[in-house]
């Protein structure tokens, strides 16, 4: 996910378009403070040689009254031009901000899922700093150099065009330098870029599974990753550091160069009377402050190299491809049809085989299956996270993931011990405008008798797992769908807590048809129907009491559940 170089200017040229009227002004009062600059070279140019001529001290007081003036005019203009540069910079950096959001927000969640966490976070921190700083403190001074630049070299051709000439030639030596920096800078900053996504993508799985991490002893493994990802960092940085080290030196000695040259043919040109020798003074003088422009943007050259690097990156999310655009009606009613439905992630083989399923409105249907069966995969696409590779999965008639997300989620909720749990109140982490009592009663339903206080900061006081998951099926029973589809929903509660949540959840979703990815077969005993999974396709469907009679796989798992080898009946 990362954008080419010409998506990359149209997106800048977006943003500058968005601020036209503060990016003119800037321009303006630049160019207006470049032209200030011009005055004092020159006017002590005109004083070297008021002197020479013999001039009186009244003319000199005259002339070095319009450099004060020149100089405090400079300052002036140079202070409002920062300001109005100031000004683009912050609202640009915020609508990079905004915009980046809204962005990984419409991401589809299939999409969502797959992309690293810490890809994502290093883009929307780091990458984003990165750029803001570059916009707020970064190209304000170096425009004003640029349009400095540019008006103090075409001082010194109006001076002189032969002295102009040579100070030109003698700036050429800092194009070269440039072009070997700039050919280089952007693979080394992307790759410096993709090595810090990948040490917060490892950072944040260690911090996150920290308990996993404990539990199965991979403190070695983790550690080791970290190590690798920490060594893959400094070895980008240390490329960009040697890029850094031969391209400051080399400029740092070509831009001294235009003003050793104008010396040198200056003393031969006021030797043979062809100018005079304010005219060379004024020239150098002109080069000579070229030092200050050429120092900010060859320190800046760096920074804005690192940032254009880190906006590619962040544009890099426009890049992914938007799903298809497509109108879907409204369903008629609430059944649920699956319809030869195949699925492989990405290029891989299929997963899910030729998969036929009718669940009814109300009904509660278990899918049970041995580990790798295919079971959340087809949860996944009856929510409408995924899209079948073939086949249809049809809610009241329409495809599931053809419906828009606000009507989709009124239709299906998949709730999974997967959840998150925002930095915020215990009301915000509901998600809902409820009144309190609802939002209590919810709680209560879920049996988070924890849950006494709706302002309780979440941040500050961080949720166990089980507290986590009772919180999402919380959210499940506010959100009010049709269908509710449980993957493991109460996986992270004990067994007790357990049975008591889904007896509650059977309660209140009385007439809502449920879906459950069943783990616990106790679940499967509850259910209307139980559809078994194998390899990818149902191969058995029916209510728990008959299958149990038939003596098939349903009733292996049963047993086996059960740890005996007799018949089990309800």
């Amino acid at each position: 996910m990362i954008a080419d170089q010409r998506h990359v200017a149209r997106a800048a040229a977006r943003l500058i378009g968005a601020e036209r009227r503060t990016v003119a002004m800037m321009m303006l009062l630049s160019a207006l403070a470049a032209l200030a600059g011009l005055g004092a070279p020159y006017l002590l140019g005109r004083v070297i040689d008021t002197v020479g001529a013999g001039g009186g001290v009244t003319d000199v007081d005259r002339l070095a009254l319009a450099v004060v003036g020149c100089a405090v005019a400079e300052t002036l203009l140079n202070r409002y031009a920062l300001g109005a540069a100031y000004r683009f910079g912050e609202r640009t950096a915020a609508r990079i901000r905004e915009t980046f959001l809204r962005r990984v927000l419409a991401l589809p969640a299939s999409v969502a899922e797959r992309v690293p966490t810490g890809d994502l976070v290093a883009r929307g921190t780091t990458d984003v700093d990165t750029v803001a700083t570059t916009l707020r403190d970064v190209l304000p001074g170096m425009f004003l150099s640029v349009v400095q630049m540019i008006f103090l070299v075409a001082a010194v051709i109006v001076l002189d065009p032969l002295l102009g000439v040579s100070g030109v030639l003698g700036l050429s030596g800092i194009w070269f330098t440039a072009r070997y920096y700039l050919r280089r800078a952007r693979a080394v900053y992307l790759a410096e870029g993709q090595a810090n996504s990948r040490l917060a993508e490892e950072l944040s799985a260690t911090t996150t599974g920290a308990r996993t991490v404990e539990a199965l002893g991979l403190h070695r493994r983790r550690l080791d990753a970290g190590r690798a990802a920490i060594a893959e960092t400094r070895r980008t940085r240390l490329r960009s550091l040697a890029l850094r080290s031969v391209f400051f030196p080399v400029a740092e000695t070509v831009y001294a160069v235009p003003a050793v040259l104008v010396l040198l043919l200056g003393g031969v040109l006021y030797a043979d009377g062809r100018v005079s020798l304010g005219t060379v003074a004024a020239a150098v003088l002109y080069l000579r402050q070229l030092v200050n422009p050429l120092d900010t943007i060859l320190i800046y050259m760096e920074q804005v190299q690192s940032s254009g690097a880190a906006f590619a990156r962040i544009e890099g999310v426009a890049t992914i491809p938007a799903p298809p655009a497509v109108t879907a009606g409204v369903p008629d009613g609430d059944r649920i049809e699956v319809i030869g439905v195949r699925y492989a992630y990405g290029t891989g083989p299929d997963v899910l085989h030729d998969v036929d399923l009718t669940v009814r409105p109300g009904e509660r249907l278990a899918v049970v299956g041995l580990s790798g069966a295919g079971k959340s995969t087809l949860g996944r696409l009856l929510a409408g996270v995924d899209r079948p590779t073939a086949g249809s999965v049809l809610a009241g008639g329409v495809p599931i993931a053809d419906l828009p997300p606000d009507l989709l989620r009124r239709q299906v909720v998949l709730c999974t011990q997967e959840h998150h749990v925002f930095r915020d109140t215990l009301r915000a982490n509901l998600m809902t405008a409820a009144p309190d009592e609802e939002l209590h009663r919810a709680l209560r339903t879920v049996g988070a008798d924890w849950a006494d206080d709706l302002d309780r900061d979440l941040g500050a006081t961080p949720l166990d797992g089980a507290q986590a998951q009772q919180l999402a099926l919380a959210r499940v029973l506010l959100a009010d769908p049709h269908t509710v589809i449980l993957d493991e929903a109460t996986a992270l509660l004990d067994p007790t807590a357990a049975r008591t949540a889904e007896r509650a959840l059977a309660a209140v979703l009385h007439e809502r048809t449920v879906i459950a990815i069943a783990h616990r077969l106790q679940t499967a005993h509850d259910a209307d129907r139980v559809a078994v999974m194998h390899a990818g396709r149902i191969i058995e469907i029916g209510a728990h009491d008959d299958l149990l009679a038939a003596g098939g796989p349903y009733a292996d798992l049963w047993h086996s559940w059960h740890g005996d080898e007799s018949n089990v009946s309800s």
